[in-house]
């Protein structure tokens, strides 16, 4: 068993990211092993790679009834982040929502000024504003790359 240093018991959990495969797993691994946490997910859904991988884990999240709740908008709308924070009320908050692929931001990177700068600065405010008792903040490793 995994020790926590943040109690997750009654807790609503937003995850950011959360049809891609870190943040699906996440979300099915804190359903399962916390029976009474409730998750939010957004994810915009980018064509970066194969959607129908996303709607896959979806469709599996899908079976966790009314814990699990998905919002398919962007996080780089401040309207859309207030208002899950407005409307759920989030104690903790694990941010995984990136543009990822090092090569890709040369050829298009205001999706990276999007997602990665404005939709985390949508977040940390939102976490400012209310009360967040935890915030995560993850990004994949490609984004920094290994390569030259």
């Amino acid at each position: 068993m995994v020790t926590y240093n943040v109690s997750l018991a009654n807790k609503v959990v937003l995850v950011t990211g959360a049809a891609g495969f870190i943040g699906a797993n996440l979300v099915k691994r804190l359903l399962n092993e916390f029976d009474s946490v409730k998750v939010i997910g957004i994810d915009s859904i980018t064509e970066y790679y194969d959607v129908r991988l996303k709607y896959e884990r979806l469709q599996e999240l899908s079976a966790y009834g009314d814990r699990f709740v998905f919002i398919k908008d962007s996080i780089a709308k401040k309207g859309v982040v207030d208002s899950i924070f407005t409307d759920h009320h989030p104690q903790v908050v694990v941010n995984l929502a990136a543009q990822a692929g090092v090569r890709y931001s040369i050829t298009n990177p205001d999706a990276y000024i999007e997602s990665n700068l404005i939709g985390f600065y949508n977040i940390l405010e939102a976490c400012r504003h209310y009360t967040v008792e935890h915030l995560v903040y993850a990004s994949s490793s490609s984004v920094y790359g290994s390569n030259k």
